[in-house]
């Protein structure tokens, strides 16, 4: 049982192999649950409305700048330029390690979310959330400005998540739905463009760390089918919700959760590509 869990959940993570179809299972069964949960909780105390999910999205920007610091640190990028640089690299905080890379990132910030939301609520000033989430992610936003060697390189991403969603609100009329289609869009783009382009314009080489996308690309000789197919399911998605009948609180909900699925990927992958990391 040891070796199974080394070989199956620890391993990839330190060995830096990504994703198996074991831990890939497993870890979207807790995914699923924890979804789950969460919502029986907070449907009961907060409202989930469009400028919640601005506000859980500042974590989000957070939880994907972290974890592009960790992989800054863990390739070499990431230099003592100020005092500021050489107390991160002195302190270890943000060295790779199980909470900073993926699962544990998403655990850590849901944490850290989640104690937000519990101080806020007690104070009743809920409106805050947003600004807490800035508050943490723009400190470590600017530790990597130092580092973007290759910025210029995130406009195309940026245009491919751009255009989708801009199509989609002209089609849904609403900016939630749209914003579905940004996050997936921007993930597929991001992971596009840096594995068939960026990888031989910086001559690194990137590869792709979960099972079903790395299928798709592989069987498609081009990640340009993943970012099609991302794109694709996200219009549905936001056409399934727009007419389903459910409570505009579960649909904002759900809007929430794909948003994260993309945006959280997405902007790491393409922060990753602009320090060169």
């Amino acid at each position: 049982m040891d070796n199974f869990i080394y070989d199956y959940f620890i391993s990839p993570i330190w060995s830096h192999e990504g994703y198996n179809i074991v831990n890939t299972l497993v870890y979207a069964a807790i995914a699923i649950a924890a979804v789950y949960c969460i919502y029986q909780i907070l449907k009961k105390r907060v409202v989930v409305d469009a400028a919640f999910i601005g506000a859980v999205l500042c974590f989000v920007l957070f939880g994907s700048t972290i974890r592009v610091v960790t992989d800054s640190l863990d390739t070499g990028v990431f230099k003592p330029v100020t005092p500021v640089h050489a107390f991160v690299i002195d302190s270890h905080v943000w060295d790779y390690g199980y909470l900073t890379v993926t699962p544990g990132i998403y655990i850590f910030t849901a944490l850290l979310l989640g104690a937000s939301m519990l101080a806020l609520y007690k104070m009743k000033r809920m409106e805050l959330l947003g600004y807490v989430g800035l508050a943490l992610w723009i400190p470590h936003l600017l530790l990597l400005v130092p580092f973007m060697s290759y910025a210029i390189y995130a406009i195309p991403i940026i245009l491919m998540a751009a255009i989708p969603a801009y199509l989609a609100y002209l089609y849904f009329k609403d900016p939630i739905l749209s914003a579905i289609v940004a996050g997936q869009a921007l993930d597929g783009a991001a992971t596009f463009f840096i594995i068939d382009v960026f990888s031989s314009i910086s001559g690194r080489q990137y590869f792709e760390q979960h099972v079903l996308s790395a299928g798709i690309g592989s069987f498609f000789g081009s990640y340009f089918a993943f970012y099609l197919i991302k794109v694709g399911i996200a219009f549905a998605a936001a056409w399934v919700l727009k007419n389903e009948k459910m409570d505009q609180g579960d649909k904002y909900y759900i809007a929430l959760i794909l948003m994260i699925m993309g945006f959280a990927p997405g902007l790491r992958d393409m922060l990753r590509m602009m320090i060169g990391g």
